[in-house]
């Protein structure tokens, strides 16, 4: 089957299209936040935490609506899902553009922050899921996430660029742009409900054929869906503050944006060098055989950040080594659900797996806002980052172990 999909014109050019559309969805609603509210900050003056409150807020509604998107999603929606959201999009960066007060601000950052719930990874792999089904999602989300892998790499430069040249307000016009002509154009054009697989028959895979909240209420008696959570939840927390802080956080250490600039560059090859070293050398193994081994990454990281000297090649080859790790864990976080969970219901039961999560991303961004304000600089928030990856480990390890082969092999 996987072949016979790779070989299928139209498949091909929707991982193609999807591919191009989570680059500028990821790089403009995700990544660009942390330079536009550097430069808000510098001519607003308003402060840091006041700046990240409107991020966390969007998160805790992205929270909030992962669950009924998946849902969504799965009864076949997901077109208009997509579409509509990066359209959406497009006016609440033209309305960002004109923001003077932070009563507007509060208003318009939210509502976009909330969008990632219908635009990021996450409903593009349920809509492959839907595309191919469960047991063939595997390459076609591999394939998505080495074009994902360039976001940063792509638009950190284009943002800080477009800040450069035509203020932060006409970067927002220009984002908007992208996400209302672009994004919503490539979603409409190739997310096509009529060509998704129709539903297998049913085999002994030893979960039931469930569907919508009756699917969730089952993963929610399964340990391991517990042991993912929190996993994920600890994940999200380093990862999102990481995302938001560390152009910050370089500053800190010493370095020159333009240097900055470049390390962040850095992550996105190194991401999508990850996912290919996994098609490449291990493309039938486990997830949970994956991440048990690159979840170990993150805590040297950690200590790298914090400890290593800051010279632009060590942090990059530290920055390289984060993006690598963080690339396979992309993959091992869009299959948990077909490989460690149930094939059933990827949509409901993967929304409701990632509601804590978007939830604690939601708050750590400002939350090291605030610890940064409180403590004056970035050290403290690197040890109590430290000590999570250690718990974050532990609780992946305790998955993997739960989620030993319980469903038969397929051919």
């Amino acid at each position: 089957m996987a072949r016979a999909l790779t070989a299928d014109p139209g498949y091909r050019r929707m991982i193609t299209a999807l591919g191009i559309a989570q680059i500028c969805s990821w790089g403009s609603i995700f990544y660009s936040f942390p330079l536009i509210a550097e430069a808000m900050r510098i001519e607003l003056g308003w402060s840091k935490p006041l700046l990240y409150g409107g991020a966390t807020a969007g998160l805790i509604l992205a929270a909030l609506a992962a669950y009924p998107v998946g849902a969504a999603i799965d009864r076949g929606q997901g077109r208009w899902v997509m579409s509509g959201a990066s359209l959406m999009a497009g006016l609440l960066y033209l309305l960002w553009s004109q923001v003077d007060s932070i009563a507007l601000f509060y208003v318009v950052v939210p509502l976009l922050g909330a969008l990632q719930a219908a635009t990021l990874y996450e409903p593009a792999f349920a809509v492959l899921a839907r595309r191919v089904g469960a047991l063939e999602a595997r390459r076609a989300i591999t394939a998505l996430t080495l074009w994902g892998g360039f976001a940063s790499t792509v638009f950190v430069p284009l943002v800080q660029w477009l800040i450069d040249t035509l203020d932060w307000r006409g970067a927002l016009m220009v984002l908007g742009a992208i996400n209302a002509f672009l994004c919503a154009s490539l979603y409409f054009a190739v997310i096509d409900p009529t060509k998704d697989r129709p539903k297998e028959p049913a085999r002994d895979t030893g979960t039931p054929e469930l569907a919508g909240r009756a699917a969730v209420s089952w993963a929610f008696r399964q340990p391991v869906f517990w042991a993912l959570v929190l996993f994920l939840v600890l994940y999200a927390g380093v990862f999102s503050s990481l995302s938001f802080h560390i152009y910050p956080l370089l500053l800190e250490r010493g370095l020159g944006a333009g240097e900055v600039v470049s390390i962040v560059a850095v992550i996105g090859p190194a991401q999508v060098a990850g996912r290919i070293a996994i098609w490449t050398f291990a493309p039938d193994a486990p997830v949970r055989r994956i991440g048990a081994i690159m979840v170990g990454v993150f805590p040297l990281v950690l200590i790298g950040y914090a400890f290593a000297p800051p010279h632009i090649l060590v942090i990059a080859a530290i920055a390289a080594f984060y993006g690598a790790a963080n690339g396979m864990m992309t993959i091992v976080r869009g299959l948990a659900v077909p490989e460690m969970l149930s094939r059933e219901a990827y949509g409901a039961i993967n929304g409701a797996l990632i509601t804590p999560s978007r939830l604690v991303e939601a708050v750590a961004p400002l939350g090291v806002a605030a610890l940064w304000a409180a403590s004056g600089g970035y050290d403290l928030y690197l040890m109590l980052a430290f000590a999570a990856t250690l718990v974050m480990v532990g609780a992946f390890w305790m998955a993997a172990f739960l989620a030993r082969p319980k469903f038969p092999k397929t051919a």
